[in-house]
């Protein structure tokens, strides 16, 4: 699965080392490039701010997006990403640790490919990021 970006957009420094240790643990050796905040996200999608310059013609294979934010929350990225002719198709798994449905569903009004609820417990964790990589990065074929 190498060659493959992940774009994974997460505030809390637990919660990114969590998920890069689950990807490393189910062998999922994709670059991952983390985003501390929707604001970087959107830079680093856009190369514009830190990643000004940066070539846009190269997407990740999928965007791990996390909701709830400092700057600019993950339901404001993702319409942004919608919103957007380069960016529009681009697969966005919601990954967080809400459970309550109005996220769920204006995830999904707003153009979320899937919306997962993070476990607390570490195993349950390993295996839906097992999943996770196993659909989005070996069987979906994107766009």
């Amino acid at each position: 699965m190498k060659g493959k970006t992940i774009l994974l957009v997460e505030d809390n420094p637990d919660d990114v080392k969590l998920t890069l240790r689950a990807l490393q643990k189910n062998n999922i050796l994709n670059d991952v490039i983390v985003a501390e905040d929707g604001v970087e996200a959107l830079d680093y999608l856009f190369g514009t701010g830190k990643y000004a310059g940066r070539g846009t013609d190269l997407l990740p294979q999928v965007v791990l997006l996390d909701l709830k934010m400092p700057r600019m929350d993950g339901l404001e990225v993702l319409h942004r990403i919608r919103a957007d002719e380069r960016t529009k198709l681009l697969p966005v798994v919601v990954l967080t640790t809400s459970s309550e449905d109005k996220d769920r569903i204006e995830s999904y009004k707003l153009g979320a490919n899937s919306y997962i609820r993070k476990p607390v417990d570490f195993n349950q964790f390993l295996y839906a990021v097992q999943q996770l990589g196993l659909y989005w990065l070996v069987l979906n074929e994107a766009p």
